[in-house]
């Protein structure tokens, strides 16, 4: 289809110089692909003209919607309501703040709307256009109510899409990165749960002008993958949708909103807080296993672990924001330390009721003492051993075996401190700690 009639003449003139039955060959060759030369070119110059036809067309169409065209005024200006249609697809969700108290997700935001002034008629059923149609037409005046920081994505061009259908129906879809807050209620931490709501609706229009409602319904107008998730405290069990009404001075606005239920993993707080407290009060139960004669001992026990304890209380707001209630691990904490600083409290018991043994046994054995002092010329090797321990009082039978506060703590606290756990654990993990939504 490439060869040109000068072409195809020289090879002609040269196969006639060769052979006559050569040159006859050539000749019948060359006047069957004759037409199809003309028809090819003449189909090439039809496909050029009516490309050129066909983007005149769609010029022309743009051209005409845009005539007279004032995107000042809504569609409908003076008449009927304008509805707007939006779904939110949900690309990444996280990170979650709790010091903050808010949330940040990337999503794809999308309105549809019909605007009887964009019919057309034309050979295409949909115009795709870039960003640069979206200035030259009116759009909603969409905010997000409850938005701390919202951006919308600009590289590398601005990220929006952007269709006309036939019937005036508009496509307008944009990638933004929404921070918004999300209240939350602590009493129930760390086996908490919260709905995280978005809030969005028109910022000028009241619901005489505007309504927005779901494109897909309550259920599906929301999409947010598996995949999407990077949460590393929560998990992201599912979304509910609903609209309301809010009045104020300037009129009746239509609110959309979005609920995002979280519920918090509590792995990290058990390796972080509760097993080491647990742990802890255990370590204070073993001294009512150690003599009482060894007070160096105890009370180096009792001191450690309160002071453990007070280390792990402070450690554990740090991830939480100053509230003025009790959360759920606070209770744990305080009545671990109250479990601590009671085990130093029963060794001071004990040391208090021997020492007071050991004097009422010395007043009553009194004339026994008031004998010369060269009938003991040298104190027994167990008042040596108690003096070197810090009793003002010397040894005696009494201060040796186990004390009765000793043996009964044995028993009463590990008691205790298993029920507590076992009421504790069993009113937390069973209750609906999820937030409802407001």
């Amino acid at each position: 289809p490439s060869l040109s009639l000068s072409q195809v003449s020289l090879s002609l003139s040269l196969s006639l110089s060769l052979s006559p039955s050569l040159s006859l060959s050539v000749c019948f060759v060359f006047l069957s692909i004759s037409p199809s030369l003309k028809q090819i070119r003449t189909i090439s110059k039809q496909n050029h003209s009516e490309t050129s036809i066909y983007l005149d067309n769609i010029t022309r169409i743009l051209d005409r919607l845009l005539d007279g065209y004032d995107n000042r005024l809504r569609p409908g200006f003076g008449g009927p309501v304008t509805e707007v249609k939006t779904d939110i697809f949900v690309t990444s969700f996280g990170p979650v703040s709790d010091v903050e108290m808010e949330y940040t997700m990337d999503v794809f935001f999308r309105q549809t709307w019909i605007d009887e002034r964009l019919k057309f008629e034309g050979p295409i059923e949909i115009l795709r256009l870039n960003n640069l149609m979206v200035s030259k037409i009116w759009t909603p005046d969409t905010f997000f109510r409850n938005g701390k920081r919202s951006i919308s994505h600009n590289m590398t061009t601005p990220n929006k899409l952007f269709r006309i259908m036939q019937n005036g129906t508009i496509l307008y879809t944009m990638r933004l990165t929404i921070n918004a807050e999300c209240p939350m209620r602590l009493m129930n931490f760390p086996m908490d749960g919260h709905a995280c709501p978005l809030k969005f609706g028109s910022y000028a229009y009241p619901i005489s002008e505007i309504v927005y409602t779901w494109k897909k319904g309550p259920l599906s107008s929301v999409e947010v993958p598996q995949e999407s998730s990077s949460l590393l405290q929560y998990d992201l069990i599912g979304q509910t949708v609903s609209s309301e009404r809010l009045k104020s001075n300037t009129g009746e606005y239509v609110i959309m909103t979005v609920h995002f239920h979280l519920q918090r993993k509590m792995g990290f707080f058990l390796i972080q807080t509760y097993i080491p407290c647990i742990m802890t009060v255990i370590l204070a139960q073993v001294s009512f296993w150690i003599n009482k004669e060894s007070v160096p001992a105890r009370t180096v026990f009792g001191i450690t672990t309160v002071l453990t304890m007070t280390t792990l209380s402070i450690s554990a707001r740090h991830s939480l924001p100053k509230v003025s209630y009790a959360t759920a691990m606070d209770w744990f904490i305080a009545v671990c330390f109250a479990f601590v600083f009671s085990a130093l409290i029963e060794f001071a018991a004990v040391n208090y009721f021997s020492t007071l043994s050991v004097l009422k046994k010395r007043m009553n054995s009194a004339p026994f003492f008031d004998r010369p002092a060269k009938t003991f010329p040298n104190p027994p090797v167990n008042a040596q051993a108690f003096l070197q321990q810090g009793s003002a009082v010397p040894a005696n039978n009494v201060l040796t075996g186990t004390s009765i506060i000793d043996k009964y703590s044995r028993i009463l606290f590990p008691l205790s401190f298993g029920a507590f756990n076992l009421v504790y654990w069993i009113v937390y993990l069973t209750k609906d700690t999820m937030e409802m939504s407001r």
